[in-house]
């Protein structure tokens, strides 16, 4: 049974009151969500590859695990 048969086939068995907050709610999430095409374009901008590149620098220095004199308040 597909997705449009349940739902006529739910909706003939309804009061006429439940039929219009279907329809209500129908039309609600219409306006909300109407304008999507699907839910993968709906994640916004695409990813792109390399735009981090010259950010970090390898190797790291040979202090790197050392702690931070900022800290040392915290320290055992």
């Amino acid at each position: 049974m597909t997705v449009d048969a349940a739902i006529e086939q739910t909706l003939s068995q309804m009061p006429e009151e439940l039929k219009r907050e279907v329809l209500n709610y129908a039309t609600y999430l219409l306006s909300k969500y109407g304008d999507r095409k699907t839910s993968e374009n709906s994640t916004g901008k695409k990813r792109r590859s390399g735009i981090l590149q010259g950010m970090f620098v390898l190797p790291l220095p040979d202090d790197f695990d050392e702690p931070l004199e900022d800290f040392q308040d915290y320290m055992w």
